[in-house]
Formats: structure tokens, C-alpha cells, sequence
């Protein structure tokens, strides 16, 4: 049973597939090209701060949009973590690119290639590595290839695969993506779930696998019509345990969290940006610097914002309500 004033898993997966079908059917799918610039650019700077940052770079998100934008911050850091960054960004940017086009043109080619998962592993080391490669890594085993060192013990007790069976075992994966409908499971982010969960466990890479990985899952959450999505370094022990407990045979929480991130992901970033200034969202889509949800949320039971429950019990509003809102909520 879910603890007291926290949605089942059900409730979660129903949440989540109502919002894609409102995407889908209200909007068209994912953001066009244009459409995407401003979505995907906040988007991305989370994405490669937060992602970056889980595996101990000290660059504050502010420092990351600097260095994207700007190509400089205003703190002195060690050259590799600036590295680091830069690297993840231009491999997230591609990443990116798929999601703007919807998943449109996959129907004729493989959802994905073993080229690609090893292209966006060079593309995130490949600059870091320049100035400061893994000590222990041979020639054989820069960017882009796969490890031919055996890999100790995870502190949960998983053990990864001998480098010798990680290229068989990356190919089997490839192929679980490509038909990841066939794969079990009662609902498909249990199967996002079980995917990224699988290439953190042949830990194909001698290292980047961390980065690699949560690039690989949202490239197939792009292909697949999802909105990638970011998980926060605040979220890092919790992100850990969910994999643990998958190491132990347990997806559940890992694909719950899946779920959750991809919520935020549309709520926050991709309806804001499609729905039209009347049109009705979710409060956590009408968010701004000024007022949060929870404000929102009292403010539409107080009958001070125009807004309506929808059959799931859940507050919706619209921009233009908001703005209305905002302007008068200081009068008397």
C-alpha cells in the first residue's frame, strides 16, 4: 500500500499516460524545431548540470548555462570539469534533436544502433579524455569503445560482466531497445525502466557510464515521443537506490521514478510552452519566479484563480488566468 498522500503506481502510470494522449492529441506531439528553442534550451542546462554534477563535478547550474551560452563563467574551476560539462552538452545536444523532430522518421530505421550508443560515449568523453583519460585505460579503450577491464564489485553486490561477453551482451541489448515492446512488463516505462537498468548492469564503458546511460534513456525516450528528462543531483541517493533494488529484481522503483521525471518534464517544460494563453494545464505548467504551485493551488480553492478540477481531481488553469491573477492578488 502507498503511504498516506502519495499517488499508487497506478495512479502514476494513469497520470502519466493521460498527459502524453493531451500531448499528442491537443498539441501535435512533441515540439517542433521551433517551437523547441526555449524548451530544450532549459531543458538541456538541467540536464547537463544535474547530470554532470551526480557523478561529483562542482559546477553550479549558473556556471553551466554560462559556459553553454557564453563559453565562460565567473568561477575558477579545475579545467576537466569544465571539460566534463562541455563534453555531456554537445552529446545531450544531439540527443536533444531527436526529440524535436517527435520521433518522426523511425519508422524505417532501427529505433537504435550500437554506433550510436557508441557515439554518444565519445561525444561525452572525448574532451575530458584529451586532458585527462582514465588511468588505467589501454589504447584500446579511449571514447567510444568498450572496456577490456574487469569491473570490481558494485557496493550493493552486483558483479558487471567480464569485458569479454560486454560486446555480445551490448548487441542483445540494442535489440531489446529496438523491440522494447516485446520486453515484460504491464506498463512501457517498467520497460525504460528494465533498459537503462540493463546497460548500467554490462557497465559497457570503463567509465562515463553514469552520463552515457542517462543520454542512451532519454535518446530512447525521444524516439519514443516522451520528453527527456532530468534527474536532479538532490535525487542522487534515491536514483542509487532504485537501481540497487533493480540489480535485486525489483524495477518498480526505478520505473516510478521514470514516470515522475517525465511528468516534470511536460508539466514543467513542454505544455507551458504549446498551450495557448486560455487554453487549461496543470498548475505545475503555469509555475513562474513569482508564484510556485502550492501558491496557485490555494489560491484556485480560495476561488481567487480561475481554474477547474479535471475528472482526476487534479487543478487546472491557464496562462492568461494567471497573469490575471498575478496582477490583482495584492489588491484589496
Amino acid at each position: 500500500m502507498a503511504p498516506r498522500g502519495r499517488p499508487s503506481r497506478r495512479s502514476l502510470y494513469e497520470r502519466l499516460d493521460a498527459a502524453i494522449a493531451q500531448l499528442n492529441e491537443d498539441y501535435g506531439g512533441l515540439p517542433s524545431e521551433e517551437q523547441a528553442a526555449d524548451i530544450w534550451s532549459d531543458l538541456w542546462h538541467r540536464d547537463t548540470h544535474h547530470s554532470t554534477a551526480i557523478e561529483g563535478n562542482t559546477l553550479a547550474l549558473e556556471d553551466v548555462e554560462q559556459l553553454l551560452e557564453r563559453g565562460r563563467t565567473t568561477h575558477a574551476k579545475p579545467m576537466v570539469e569544465y571539460l566534463e560539462v562541455r563534453g555531456y552538452a554537445d552529446a545531450a545536444k544531439w540527443v536533444y534533436s531527436q526529440a524535436r523532430r517527435g520521433g518522426a522518421g523511425q519508422a524505417d530505421r532501427p529505433l537504435l544502433t550500437l554506433q550510436e550508443v557508441r557515439n554518444v560515449h565519445y561525444q561525452t568523453m572525448r574532451l575530458v579524455w584529451e586532458v585527462e583519460p582514465h588511468p588505467h585505460a589501454s589504447e584500446q579503450e579511449g571514447p567510444g569503445d568498450f572496456r577490456r577491464h574487469q569491473i570490481a564489485r558494485f557496493p550493493g553486490g552486483m558483479k558487471p560482466p567480464s569485458w569479454t561477453e560486454v560486446d555480445s551482451q551490448m548487441r542483445t541489448w540494442v535489440d531489446e531497445a529496438c523491440g522494447m515492446d516485446e520486453l515484460p512488463g504491464g506498463h512501457v516505462m517498467e520497460r525504460f525502466a528494465y533498459l537503462h537498468h540493463r546497460f548500467e548492469q554490462v557497465h559497457p564503458f570503463i567509465d562515463g557510464n553514469g552520463r552515457t546511460g542517462r543520454l542512451l534513456l532519454n535518446l530512447l525516450l525521444a524516439r519514443r515521443g516522451f520528453t527527456p528528462i532530468v534527474i536532479e543531483k538532490r535525487h542522487r541517493d534515491r536514483y542509487l537506490d532504485c537501481l540497487q533494488a533493480a540489480d535485486a529484481g525489483n524495477l518498480s522503483r526505478l520505473a516510478e521514478m521514470l514516470v515522475r521525471q517525465v511528468l516534470d518534464s511536460i508539466e514543467r517544460f513542454a505544455l507551458p510552452a504549446l498551450a495557448a494563453r486560455e487554453q487549461l494545464v496543470p498548475l505545475a505548467s503555469l509555475t513562474t519566479d513569482a508564484v510556485n504551485e502550492p501558491s496557485l493551488r490555494a489560491a484556485a480553492i480560495r476561488g481567487r484563480l480561475r481554474a477547474a478540477k479535471n475528472e482526476a481531481g487534479r487543478w487546472l488553469s491557464s496562462r492568461a488566468a494567471v497573469e490575471e491573477y498575478l496582477a490583482k492578488r495584492y489588491q484589496r
